[in-house]
C-alpha cells in the first residue's frame, strides 16, 4: 500500500482521538503508508465542515453514508454511539472498506454477531478500539507472564472506575438508555476483558452483580427512569483455571481513569493502575527476604514501542499515544502482517463474555461462557 484515504464518522472524544491517531501515526512510526484525511461524517453539514477544518479532513458530509461511498476512502474510522455500530460496520465492509470501530462491538450480542459475519464476508480489517492493551508496559506484563516469572497464576482482579457519572444531580443522559447496552457493564466492562483476553486468555464461567445507584435522572420535562446499571462486579474462572473478579463503576467519586490490575502467582504479583500508566509494580519470591518487596518498573525505550516516542525513559506515554500505537497494528492487519489488536474475530469472544454475565445477573447463578 502506498497510501491509506481515511474516512471518520463521529467526531466527540474518540472522534478527535481518531484523528490525532491518523495525523501522528508516519511520523511516530515511519515505516507506514502516506495516509490521508479524505472524508469527514457528522450529524449534520455544519458541524461536519467546522470539524474536517479542525482535524485536517479534505471533505465533509452531514450523511455517514457518503463517507463510506467516496471511493478515496480506504478505511472508515466509526466513533459513534454503540447503536449505530452494526448498520455503519456493515455497510463500510460491504463497501470493501477496512474498518476501525470503537468499542464495544453492538448492545446487543445478535448484532456483534453480524458484525462479524460482515468482516469475513469481506475479507478486511476490522479493529476494534481497545487502546489500554497497547501500552507497553502491558505488553511487557505479558511478556513477564509468558516467560513465568511470577509462576502460575492463580488469582486476578481488575477494577475499573471514573466519576463521570458520580452526581446524582447530573441530568439524564444517552448513556442512560437501554438502546446502548447494559450500562458499566458492556461500557467499561469490555476493556478488563480485553486486558483478559490479552494477557491470559479466554474466560470460562460468570457469576455477576449489577446496582443502579440513582434510579431516576433528571430531564428538562421532569425526571426520567434510568434504564442501565452504572455499577457491575462479576467473579470469574478463567480457562486455565485461575479465579478472579472484575469490578466496574461509573459512579465512584475521585477515580478518573482507574484501571487497577492486580494478578497474583506461585511467584510473585504485579499491579498495574491506568492513571499510572507508565510503570507498574513487581513482586518476586527470588528476590532475597531482606529486600523483598514491590519494585516499581518505568516504562522506557526497551519497552518496545515506547521508543518511537521518547528516546528517555520516565517522560510518559499518553491516552492519544495508546491510540497511534493501536492504528500502527491495524495497518498490520490491514497488510496482512502479525498484529496485537482486537479484531471482530476476538472481539466476539468479549462480547459473548459480557452477554453470559448479563444471563448470569438475570439468573442469579454461575454462566459458562459459549
Amino acid at each position: 500500500m502506498e497510501k491509506i484515504g481515511v474516512g471518520l464518522i463521529g467526531t466527540g472524544f474518540m472522534g478527535k482521538a481518531h484523528a490525532l491517531a491518523w495525523n501522528s501515526v508516519r511520523p511516530v512510526f515511519g515505516d507506514v503508508p502516506d495516509v490521508r484525511l479524505v472524508h469527514l461524517g457528522e450529524a449534520n453539514e455544519e458541524l461536519a465542515q467546522s470539524k474536517a477544518a479542525e482535524f485536517g479532513f479534505k471533505k465533509a458530509s452531514g450523511d455517514w453514508k457518503r463517507v463510506i461511498a467516496d471511493p478515496e476512502v480506504d478505511v472508515v474510522s466509526i466513533t459513534t454511539p454503540n447503536k449505530f455500530h452494526l448498520e455503519m460496520a456493515r455497510a463500510a465492509l460491504a463497501a470493501g472498506k477496512h474498518v476501525w470501530c470503537e468499542k464495544p462491538m453492538a448492545p446487543k450480542l445478535a448484532e456483534a454477531e453480524e458484525m462479524l459475519a460482515a468482516a469475513r464476508a469481506s475479507g478486511k480489517a476490522a479493529v476494534l478500539g481497545y487502546n489500554y492493551i497497547q501500552n507497553p508496559a502491558i505488553r511487557h506484563i505479558r511478556k513477564l507472564l509468558d516467560e513465568g516469572v511470577i509462576g502460575t497464576v492463580n488469582h486476578v482482579r481488575i477494577e475499573m472506575d471514573e466519576d463521570f457519572l458520580a452526581d446524582p444531580e447530573a441530568p439524564f443522559q444517552q448513556r442512560h438508555e437501554a438502546i446502548n447496552g447494559w450500562g458499566a457493564l458492556d461500557d467499561f466492562g469490555v476493556h478488563p476483558l480485553s486486558l483478559l483476553h490479552t494477557l491470559f486468555g479466554r474466560v470460562a464461567k460468570v457469576m455477576c452483580d449489577m446496582a443502579k445507584p440513582y434510579p431516576t435522572r433528571k430531564t428538562p420535562d421532569g425526571e426520567r427512569e434510568v434504564e442501565v446499571f452504572d455499577i457491575a462486579t462479576i467473579l470469574l474462572r478463567l480457562e486455565n483455571g485461575a479465579s478472579g473478579y472484575i469490578a466496574v463503576s461509573r459512579t465512584a467519586w475521585g477515580r478518573k481513569g482507574r484501571i487497577a490490575i492486580q494478578i497474583f502467582g506461585a511467584r510473585g504479583s504485579i499491579l498495574y493502575d491506568q492513571e499510572k500508566m507508565n510503570e507498574f509494580q513487581l513482586y518476586l519470591t527470588a528476590d532475597n527476604p531482606t529486600e523483598q518487596g514491590f519494585r516499581t518498573v518505568l516504562s522506557a525505550p526497551h519497552h518496545k514501542p515506547y521508543d518511537r516516542f521518547i528516546p528517555a525513559a520516565g517522560h510518559n506515554l499518553g491516552f492519544n499515544d495508546l491510540k497511534v500505537i493501536e492504528f500502527r497494528q491495524l495497518i498490520a492487519r490491514m497488510q496482512g502482517e502479525p498484529s496485537v489488536s482486537i479484531g471482530f474475530e476476538e472481539g466476539i469472544l468479549i462480547e459473548r463474555t459480557i452477554a453470559a454475565m448479563a444471563r448470569s445477573f438475570q439468573q442469579s447463578k454461575w454462566t459458562e461462557v459459549a
